[in-house]
């Protein structure tokens, strides 16, 4: 080989010496779902295409140790909740105000809702006592303030119920505003930590003003850019505020089971992104520490 490819060669083998030393390695530890539904269209009565045995395959397999369950109707999580082979998996309750899907555009205003999230706290799961309330939805912040909302906040706040929220960031302020402690006590769960797109200097803002509020990073714009890595922005928010962040399957739909796999690996890619402590962190002992969770 002449000199001149020699030289060539060894640069080669140095620069991709070099790329591959500096590509983090995917995350392994164990996953921790903050936003996993279980929904009737997927076990229908366990005749549908998604029953519990499935379901608790998909979420073994990835190494998911623990799950906030919630579902449409309550008796998704209920199920899930009283499975016995679950084994070693946490299931964390919370009840979700949807009984059918007319309630997503009215739970705010309903007091049958109200009441229904008080036969079920009181009743519990098979699991233990829920532990929030959601996932629910504001399409239109202003709703908010209205009354059947204004009272779940209260009882939330009252109770030490944790609340996962599908909302714009208007929204979490008045939220916020509704409860005793206006904010400062409310363990409130940020749903896709905007899905609607907030900036990451408004989540930064908002994290400075509710202690307790979390963000939960399903379906999140802006978080990933080339290779399913984190993008600049994101990750110093994340190094930021190790704590204050969560991951979820947001398995809303028949077919985000189908792809449960491709979205934990998707997580576990840019996990292996950041410092390990804070890897672990977002991925699992948030959850688990926020939900007293082993």
């Amino acid at each position: 080989m002449p000199p001149d490819l020699t030289r060539y060669a060894q640069a080669a083998i140095i620069f991709v010496a070099t790329v591959g030393a500096a590509h983090a390695a995917d995350y392994t530890g164990p996953l921790f779902d903050a936003h996993l539904h279980y929904n009737e269209e997927a076990w229908n009565g366990q005749t549908g295409p998604h029953p519990v045995s499935d379901v608790l395959t998909r979420i073994k397999r990835n190494g998911v140790k623990a799950v906030i369950a919630n579902s449409r109707p309550n008796d998704g999580t209920k199920a899930l909740a009283a499975e016995p082979s679950k084994g070693d998996l946490a299931v964390v309750p919370f009840i979700r105000l949807y009984r059918n899907r007319a309630d997503y555009d009215n739970w705010f205003r309903d007091e049958t809702i109200y009441d229904m999230v008080q036969t079920e706290f009181a009743r519990g799961t098979a699991a233990g006592p829920y532990k929030g309330i959601g996932e629910f939805h504001l399409y239109d912040s202003a709703n908010a303030n209205g009354p059947v909302a204004k009272k779940l906040m209260a009882f939330a706040d009252d109770k030490g119920l944790a609340i996962l929220a599908h909302v714009d960031d208007v929204a979490i302020d008045l939220l916020m505003a509704n409860t005793p402690s206006k904010g400062q006590k409310a363990r409130l769960i940020w749903a896709h930590t905007g899905i609607g797109g907030a900036p990451a200097a408004r989540v930064n803002e908002l994290f400075a003003k509710y202690p307790l509020l979390m963000g939960e990073l399903s379906y999140r714009p802006g978080l990933t850019c080339d290779g399913g890595k984190l993008c600049p922005e994101w990750r110093a928010l994340l190094l930021k505020y190790p704590g204050r962040f969560l991951i979820g399957s947001d398995t809303w739909i028949n077919q985000r089971w189908q792809y449960y796999d491709d979205t934990m690996q998707g997580y576990r890619t840019w996990l292996g992104d950041l410092p390990v402590d804070v890897a672990r962190k977002i991925a699992w002992e948030n959850g688990a520490g926020v939900f007293g969770v082993k």
